[in-house]
């Protein structure tokens, strides 16, 4: 399969008003902000104006009405829409056992191969496995797996599916910064998705042990975990963006059995997933960075030469 490792390509150059905007995001109490800009967007809006607003905002992003699920007038908030649900049939899981599935609707960035614990971020810029995962001793079971980020934009939907059938068995809040997920971010500022704050967890699966790594951003600073609600209080309340949290992680004895499709996590507007796997998996033919995929996509298959062991004997 084609790899970003064995791209040479130079890193273009950040435009400048992007390079400023970074430098003076460096002095800017980021999640603090998020909390302000995510408590804007969880105040109610009025009935009579809920149509106009939230179409105006879908009309300037270029968000999806027709795909939700629910009338604009019965949102309650911009954060209400902005974690909408999708209209029943607008996505359709594979029933194919070895294959894995995309976990959100996004836009494909960087993939590859993992190799000596590295990943591609962008051109000319790499960060590793180790301190995305902020576990050194979990890295080590993707080393020779393929990585693929998706970045989801305003106008996206914003929930995470599961992208292999399975159970979860382990999850991690690395507490951090909040810079901008935008392509043009990611090019300038180095080991982002490792700077900033994410929620993660690791799903045992049909195509072996996949990592879904949920990266937040300025404004995106909340995420919700619906594969253990009661972390943060409820299924809609943030794990994230937490003043004064620390790294936490947590392991699930017995494991928590999840189908493909099922929500996992829930961005409070865009930011980007990062997918982790074990070696033995062949990214599918028509992928390519600049993709816009959808949930339940097939990005890769299992190959005939590997087949994980059962879960019991997975250590």
């Amino acid at each position: 399969m084609p790899t970003s490792i064995e791209r040479r390509d130079p890193r273009p150059r950040t435009p400048f008003r992007w390079r400023l905007l970074l430098k003076t995001l460096r002095f800017v109490p980021q999640g603090a902000v998020s909390r302000a800009v995510g408590g804007l967007a969880r105040i109610p809006l009025p009935r009579p104006l809920r149509r106009p607003l939230l179409g105006g905002f879908a009309r300037a992003v270029g968000a999806s009405v027709e795909e939700a699920s629910r009338p604009l007038q019965r949102y309650r908030s911009f954060d209400d829409f902005f974690t909408r649900r999708l209209r029943e049939g607008s996505r359709s899981w594979p029933s194919d056992p070895d294959a894995l599935v995309s976990p959100v609707d996004g836009v494909i960035g960087e993939y590859g191969v993992i190799e000596d614990g590295r990943l591609i971020q962008a051109k000319g810029r790499r960060y590793t496995t180790a301190s995305l995962l902020a576990d050194r001793e979990s890295a080590r079971v993707f080393e020779g797996g393929m990585f693929i980020t998706i970045y989801l934009s305003p106008r996206h939907y914003h929930r995470i599916h599961t992208p292999t059938a399975g159970a979860v068995v382990e999850a991690r809040h690395v507490p951090g910064r909040l810079f901008p997920v935008h392509p043009a971010a990611v090019a300038e500022v180095s080991h982002l998705f490792a700077r900033n704050e994410r929620l993660l967890c690791t799903v045992e699966g049909e195509v072996g042990r996949v990592a879904v790594v949920a990266v937040g951003a300025m404004n995106v600073g909340r995420i919700s975990a619906a594969f253990d609600p009661e972390w943060a209080g409820g299924p809609d309340e943030g794990v994230t963006n937490r003043s004064r949290a620390r790294l936490t992680s947590r392991s699930y004895d017995p494991p928590r059995p999840v189908a493909r499709g099922d929500e996992l996590m829930t961005f409070h507007l865009g930011s980007t997933v990062v997918l982790l796997t074990t070696p033995g998996l062949r990214l599918v033919s028509g992928i390519h960075q600049g993709d816009e995929v959808e949930v339940g996509r097939i990005l890769a298959r299992r190959t005939a030469t590997h087949s994980p062991p059962p879960l019991s004997s997975r250590g």
